[in-house]
């Protein structure tokens, strides 16, 4: 079982089925949709930080497409081979590569910052743990977990050595060099290739790399998915406006997934 702790004190929390609370009493609601809340107000960087609904909701119509289930399916062949009972998925979003990696005899966990995706998560997957929680504080016991996924997120390598128990190992699945190169193309007149390397440095520190792994698969978008992917991405951040305008008028794109997948082990 895993070892949600309060995100005020750090207290183990007492899991009964509308309250979770502390022996300090801090308590948390369990919503209708069976999520918990535990995102403290001084953790919000907004009044509501990461994906906005919109933007959940093209994602999932955008995966659900099957766009990207090879690379979802190789994750969960490569969680199938490592004994991982108690895994957490940062940055799960709406759940779609969460809820894959349910399996016998393990607890899985999504968490998210954006309360929307954890409220769409919940509501499709309800056999599984959904937190509203940040991956900086994650609301988890020291040394609690076997296995913490991230899925093109932000890293906090210090936060999963922290809940990490020795021997547990983190996958981390990250933009390859190639990824979506034609879709980077009509956004940007210059096309950086993207480091999926640089993410091991970070690691340094108490963990191995003892996978790595890269996948490329051919993407057939038509108009509707490349719209879906484009209000997803957070590649418009940095377009110019009439370069994205000008993608969302195209009848369809094709480009390619580019993944690649590091799997660490924490040694010490």
């Amino acid at each position: 079982m895993l070892d949600i702790v309060c995100p005020v004190c750090r207290l183990p929390l007492d899991r009964q089925a509308k309250v979770w609370s502390c022996a300090n009493r801090h308590s948390f609601d369990v919503a209708r949709e069976g999520y918990v809340n535990l995102l403290l107000a001084q953790q919000k960087n907004s009044p509501s930080p990461g994906d906005s609904a919109d933007s959940l909701q093209a994602r999932r119509a955008f995966l659900d497409g099957g766009h990207y289930a090879p690379m979802r399916e190789a994750a969960s062949a490569l969680i199938g081979q490592i004994d991982a009972h108690r895994i957490v998925d940062i940055g799960c979003g709406e759940g779609y590569y969460t809820s894959a990696f349910a399996g016998p005899q393990r607890e899985v966990a999504g968490i998210d910052i954006a309360k929307p995706a954890i409220q769409l998560a919940a509501r499709r997957y309800r056999d599984m743990g959904w937190l509203v929680g940040s991956g900086a504080a994650l609301p988890v016991a020291d040394r609690s977990l076997d296995l913490v996924t991230n899925l093109f997120t932000q890293l906090h390598v210090g936060e999963m050595r922290r809940a990490l128990q020795p021997g547990g190992h983190v996958l981390v699945v990250t933009p390859g060099a190639a990824h979506l190169q034609a879709l980077r193309a009509g956004l940007f007149e210059t096309v950086q290739p993207h480091e999926p390397d640089k993410f091991v440095g970070e690691f340094s520190d108490g963990f191995e790399l003892v996978h790595r792994e890269e996948l490329t698969v051919p993407i057939a978008l038509d108009a509707t998915s490349l719209r879906q992917l484009l209000a997803m991405t957070p590649y418009v951040w940095k377009a110019r406006p009439e370069r994205r305008a000008a993608l969302e008028q195209a009848p369809g794109l094709q480009t390619q997934g580019h993944f690649v997948l590091l799997l660490l082990q924490r040694t010490v």
